[in-house]
């Protein structure tokens, strides 16, 4: 316990919080030893009232008197939709200090994508990718906390922070290990729910111990109240005090100041109306004690109340309606009554507003006391007041939110507005909530269908089903003009499709068709329907391949829709293991000099990621490598210049990491395909993307040699059926059945695999390297059902041979090779390098020339393959070679 010591009333809330005030200091002190040391989250925990804003005050005192640069930042209740605001704040004086080219300097590429979260920056034409403005923002704390070493991190009221902060606060937590900095963040257990209670819980779960902070031991209250009083408070009179407040510092505090200013006797005898004061502290005790002040300081009180924030006084004087001498004498009689106070120069900046409450539970006990009806008017005043002083629409949307509906056009106007200002910001949550707000005023019956598109719009793929409901609707209504009625229909079928409903998306898209008259439109809605087909993994609808192709033969590629046709009818062709020459040929006709169209780029919205991922696949299993990874590194780059770090980026990763392994370069693509690994754990578990991400890298792993890790992935990321609806490259079956071959599960193997040439005939996939489940299935029953293993390379070899790619003939000829003994064995083995030696992919040529060197007992063939694997990277063909090279 604290020992009773002379003090004032400001650091009673530290009495007991010892051990706290050590934790800090020892946290400081390693902070300031050295800037290469991990960083470090402490979070204190405690209910209202119960010292955690003072154990903040006393953690800036420490870091400022030992040389730490400290900004603080501090949640609000009334404030928690407005987006970026605790993060904004915490940032101002980093922010204040550079000039606009400083900030760019700092922040690079990162600054346009931060920049108008921030609001340092004006947005720009591309609505930004909400997990690249928090990767953004992540970006620039620890760029600006490098510079302002060593620096201290306060958050106060963290549970009434806005859920954009809060989504950055976790992903900077989660990368405090090579970042020097101290981040304290006091916050009340639970009030919140949904996604802000699990931001929370994340970066509780990245702090050190949680220090939960209890109230005051009556021995404490004892010698607090003595310190505060005197000596002559009896002990009868400090365990009354004890009794009155709970022990909770906050009401301690306040009791004993209103003790003192009633000059009450700190005697038993007085004992019993320390109650009375005490309810006068908080709830309706403390509503009567403003009321008491006079209308004009409750009317003003009210006024801030509303504001909640950044209290400016002549923004207040103008919502309670008086002359700003008037709201100063106001603001002065509120101040001495301890309910308002002069806004802290937090961060050493000039604050933003000149007043603040003493204390939050005063503030929401002022708020709660303003009539209904009254409180919902002076929100729509507040809005008015807001938009008047030029802070825009999202600025006073906070305000809106809490307006009764009352068919007000301008209202839903305004709503509109600040959603694609939330949006152009990276704030959809916030946008969200605005349109859902204007479709309850109820909007015009004409502009009706266009809030409920922008709605489906701002949800969609982060909430698919709600989006489903949204587009539908504004389906239903009138009012949508035809490009922008084609887009809903898309963007309908986009939800759809990742709701796992593909056969109602492709319905959707065809009931629009038909009622389309030919031309552009209709056109774009027809490749639309090829297109979710294209990725479907069930089995072939009929008439699919037969219907685009007949579609695609006047097709000359003149817009964007006929190129679109292009791609998909190439990706068909590719699968279906027809004439690679044909596939690279549709393709190239696509591409406008070689480069993707206007409208067509990676980070355009009208056609979505899924029609350039399958461009660049054909190309990629077209034996077209340096198109394909010319591609998929134009897309990583698009999306890491725009900030698209959520499901795109973990994508062109991927599809990166496959270019990569094609052609041979396995520690490349092991690191592509890791990192897509990562991102797409952050977009959340069973969508496409993960499944591409893990198939990739347990693929890259098995051709790396590395059985044990590949098997480790598998495990740990459940890489077992069901499989996704949609198609995933590398083939999932097949990359699972050679797993299992590889860890000694034969039998398995052999299941996953004869599952796979069933998945692939009923698609009528026929490219032997697209699903080489045929090769693996070959050498699998080898021993066992020779005959049927001929049979299976035999026919891989034929639809090699239709394909006519290098690598597909070759792997074929190493299938073959495998299943035969003495020189015929050495002949298809010498064809198979042969071929691979003209592949652009060397991994399946250092494999050849390894297996060519064993059968034909050649020294000068295994080195060769062994200087080949080296290059690739491939650790077991290494092996394999080295093992071989030893027993001639």
């Amino acid at each position: 316990m604290t020992e009773v010591r002379p003090g004032t009333v400001a650091s009673a809330s530290l009495w007991e919080r010892d051990e706290e005030v050590a934790t800090l200091e020892e946290a400081i002190t390693a902070l300031r030893a050295d800037s290469a040391t991990s960083g470090t989250l402490l979070v204190l925990s405690g209910e209202a009232g119960l010292g955690k804003t003072a154990l903040l005050a006393e953690a800036r005192r420490i870091a400022e008197g030992s040389g730490c640069a400290v900004w603080s930042a501090r949640g609000g209740e009334t404030v928690t939709s407005v987006p970026f605001n605790v993060v904004r704040q915490l940032l101002q004086p980093a922010l204040v200090s550079l000039l606009p080219e400083e900030a760019r300097e700092y922040l690079g590429d990162w600054y346009d994508i931060a920049g108008p979260a921030l609001g340092i920056a004006e947005p720009g034409d591309r609505q930004p990718d909400p997990q690249g403005v928090c990767d953004g923002l992540v970006a620039a704390v620890r760029r600006l906390a490098k510079r302002d070493w060593p620096l201290v991190l306060l958050i106060d009221d963290a549970h009434w922070a806005d859920q954009e902060t809060l989504r950055w606060l976790a992903a900077f937590a989660e990368r405090l290990d090579d970042l020097s900095v101290l981040v304290v963040v006091a916050r009340r257990p639970g009030g919140v729910g949904g996604e802000s209670a699990r931001l929370l819980d994340v970066v509780a779960a990245a702090a050190r111990p949680i220090s939960t902070l209890s109230a005051l031991t009556p021995a404490a209250t004892e010698g607090l109240t003595r310190a505060t009083l005197g000596e002559h408070a009896d002990a009868p009179f400090c365990r009354e005090v004890w009794a009155v407040t709970g022990g909770n510092p906050y009401e301690t505090v306040e009791l004993l100041a209103k003790v003192q200013d009633s000059d009450l006797e700190p005697s038993e005898g007085s004992a019993a109306e320390l109650r009375d004061l005490n309810r006068s502290a908080r709830g309706r005790g403390l509503v009567a004690r403003l009321e008491g002040l006079g209308v004009d300081a409750t009317r003003f009180a009210w006024a801030a109340a509303i504001l909640g924030t950044g209290i400016s006084l002549d923004l207040a004087a103008q919502l309670a309606g008086m002359p700003d001498d008037e709201a100063s004498r106001c603001a002065e009689l509120l101040g001495v009554a301890r309910i308002l106070t002069a806004a802290g120069s937090a961060n050493g900046q000039r604050p933003d507003g000149d007043l603040e409450f003493v204390h939050p539970l005063i503030a929401t006990a002022v708020y709660r006391s303003i009539p209904d009806a009254l409180r919902t008017a002076m929100h729509g005043q507040a809005a008015w007041a807001v938009t008047e002083s030029g802070r825009g629409a999202a600025a006073a949307s906070r305000h809106l939110l809490e307006v009764h509906p009352d068919d007000d056009p301008e209202l839903v106007e305004q709503m509109r507005e600040a959603a694609r200002e939330h949006l152009a910001v990276g704030a959809p949550d916030a946008a969200r909530r605005c349109l859902e707000r204007a479709l309850k005023e109820p909007p015009l019956p004409e502009v009706h269908s266009r809030v409920l598109y922008e709605l489906g719009c701002a949800t969609l793929l982060t909430a698919p089903s709600t989006t489903i409901g949204h587009l539908r609707a504004a389906l239903e209504r009138p009012g949508l003009e035809d490009t922008v009625r084609v887009d809903a229909v898309f963007r309908l079928s986009q939800a759809l499709l990742h709701n796992n409903q593909l056969d109602e998306a492709v319905r959707t898209v065809d009931a629009e068709v038909e009622r389309l008259e030919p031309g552009p439109a209709r056109m774009r809605l027809q490749a639309v329907h090829y297109m979710w087909e294209g990725i479907h993994a069930g089995e072939e609808r009929a008439g699919h391949s037969s219907g685009l192709a007949e579609l695609v033969t006047t097709c000359t590629g003149r817009d964007n829709s006929e190129r679109a046709l292009l791609i998909l009818r190439g990706f068909d062709a590719m699968t279906r293991g027809e004439n690679a020459e044909e596939v690279v040929e549709l393709c190239d006709r696509a591409l406008v000099n070689g480069r993707l169209a206007p409208g067509l780029a990676w980070t355009d919205t009208e056609w979505g990621v899924e029609l350039l991922l399958m461009l660049g696949s054909a190309y990629a299993y077209a034996d077209r490598l340096d198109r394909a990874e010319s591609l998929f590194s134009e897309a990583l780059h698009a999306y890491v210049k725009a900030g698209w770090s959520g499901g795109h980026l973990s994508l062109a990763n991927a599809y990166l990491g496959l270019a990569h392994r094609r052609r041979g370069r396995l520690a490349d693509a092991e690191h592509y395909q890791r990192e897509s690994l990562r991102l797409a754990e952050r977009v959340g578990r069973g969508l496409p993307l993960y499944w591409s991400a893990t198939c990739g890298l347990i693929d890259t792993l098995l051709a790396r040699g590395h059985v044990q890790q590949a098997a480790e992935i598998a495990e740990g990321y459940g890489f077992t059926p069901p499989y996704p609806s949609t198609i995933v490259l590398p083939d999932t079956r097949s990359v699972r059945g050679r797993l299992l071959l590889a860890v000694g599960r034969t039998k398995e193997g052999i299941n996953e695999l004869e599952a796979a040439e069933k998945a692939a005939a009923a698609r009528g996939h026929h490219n032997t390297v697209l699903a080489p489940w045929a090769v693996d299935l070959a050498r699998a029953l080898s021993t066992e059902d020779p005959s049927r293993a001929a049979a299976l390379a035999g026919d891989a070899r034929r639809q090699a041979e239709r394909f006519g790619t290098d690598t597909a003939i070759g792997e074929a000829l190493r299938c073959a090779a495998a299943l035969e003994t003495g020189q015929r064995a050495v002949r298809l083995a010498a064809q198979a390098v042969t071929y691979l030696e003209a592949s652009p992919c060397q991994y399946e040529h250092a494999a050849a020339r390894i297996e060519y060197g064993i059968v034909s007992r050649s020294v000068m063939e295994l080195n060769k393959g062994l200087t080949l694997a080296r290059a690739c990277g491939a650790d077991g063909l290494v092996a394999k070679a080295e093992a071989a090279l030893t027993g001639l």
